[in-house]
């Protein structure tokens, strides 16, 4: 059972990335691209905390997520600051007044090769 509801948030999570990748092509809307990245990193990060053994919690904070999974995985700590970005840059995105957030192609496309990578390693390390 547990495997089946992994494989569901890992599913979800895929389809928030490929939209990223989708909304990166087009050259528009990087903001976009890193509202996706952040949704698909927070349901990589729950589906392995599940995996673990981890009780599901409603919070969307990308940090609060990788200081858990490093519980289970030291090798996660690289992403941290990532993690601490990406959390920033969703709350600002979110949640109004202001503008939306500038965000530059060079700025994408770096948060999206990070979050591959750390979309992979944990697929890796749950051997679904």
């Amino acid at each position: 059972m547990k495997d089946k509801i992994v494989k569901e948030w890992f599913e979800r999570g895929k389809h928030d990335l490929d939209v990223a990748k989708i909304a990166f092509s087009h050259g528009e809307y990087y903001d976009v691209v890193m509202f996706l990245l952040q949704q698909a990193v927070e349901k990589y990060l729950k589906g392995f905390l599940i995996s673990r053994g981890w009780k599901l919690k409603k919070i969307h904070d990308i940090h609060i997520l990788l200081s858990e999974a490093i519980k289970f995985n030291e090798s996660l700590s690289i992403f941290f600051d990532f993690g601490k970005k990406l959390t920033a840059f969703y709350y600002e995105e979110r949640y109004p007044p202001g503008p939306i957030p500038y965000v530059s192609k060079e700025e994408a496309e770096e948060m999206l090769n990070t979050a591959e990578k750390l979309i992979e390693k944990i697929k890796i390390e749950t051997s679904l």
